[in-house]
């Protein structure tokens, strides 16, 4: 995953040449970092020597993560409402449901609401996981109102004492208007029964600086509180995470890494950048 692993292995010279800076630009460039923690890292390793520019680079990304914390909220009173939003295609439904096996394997008591109604695929692709994992899903007809889906699985998650209540919303961004104000209408509806405790985005990372902007969309609309990474597979083009969060400063809570159940889990920024820079 290492972006940088090519250039470090050219550096024999004591001093890093503008040629060095030029390619290492490049690289941040194609790897979705962003003009802003790009600009940054050209900086901080000008006059550089070899043998610590490579810290220099280290330091600079974990400045630009995100000092936010990165734990789930758990409210021990009531239940805890997370939802999940983004746009169709970035594995938002599987995230959700993988978030819910996590937090039951966590000894959670867990409900999950298909909100996304209007997807006929994505209420039956979110009732196959909750079959698969052993989690109630609450749904309604096809066409339903998403408001009146969560509303009742809101109702559901007091009477029963569920620790989390998980919403996967809809994503359909070619009608970004109606789309937001629906995310909005059912942020409220929840909140006449339970205040929504976490915003989760789900970030595709493979889409580059589209990712970004989408984030960007929500964010003003809905207000997020975190980030869920996906399609993070091993591939140099990871660096959308970390502009995503020195943009917004919103720190990354989970990854998705693959297809299974086990490739989800609480994101490790100490890691991340080691693999992103390791020789």
């Amino acid at each position: 995953m290492s972006l940088f692993k090519k250039l470090f292995a050219k550096l024999s010279r004591s001093d890093i040449s503008a040629s060095d800076l030029l390619e290492l630009e490049l690289l941040l460039i194609e790897a979705d970092l962003g003009a802003d923690v790009a600009r940054k890292i050209i900086e901080n390793s000008k006059s550089r020597k070899s043998e610590d520019f490579l810290e220099s680079v280290r330091t600079t990304l974990s400045e630009s993560l995100s000092k936010k914390s990165r734990e789930i909220l758990h409210d021990s009173k009531k239940p805890t409402v997370i939802l999940i939003i983004g746009v169709n295609g970035t594995g938002k439904t599987t995230s959700a449901a993988k978030l819910a096996n996590y937090l039951k394997n966590e000894n959670k008591k867990v409900l999950i609401a298909a909100a996304d109604t209007f997807r006929a695929a994505a209420v039956a692709q979110i009732q196959t996981w909750g079959e698969r994992i052993g989690i109630p899903v609450i749904s309604g007809n096809d066409g339903a109102d998403p408001a009146a889906v969560v509303f009742d699985a809101a109702k559901r998650a007091i009477a029963e004492k569920f620790d989390y209540l998980i919403i996967d919303t809809a994503g359909r961004l070619h009608t970004k208007d109606n789309l937001m104000a629906e995310l909005e209408k059912v942020k409220r509806v929840v909140e006449k029964v339970i205040p929504v405790s976490e915003i989760l985005f789900v970030l595709d990372g493979t889409t580059g600086q589209n990712g970004l902007t989408q984030a960007q969309i929500f964010n003003e609309s809905v207000g997020l509180t975190g980030l869920i990474v996906t399609k993070l597979d091993g591939s140099a083009k990871g660096g959308i995470a970390i502009a995503t969060e020195a943009a917004l400063d919103l720190p990354i809570k989970f990854i998705g890494t693959g297809e299974t159940l086990a490739d989800f889990s609480p994101f490790d920024s100490a890691k991340y950048l080691e693999d992103l820079t390791s020789l």
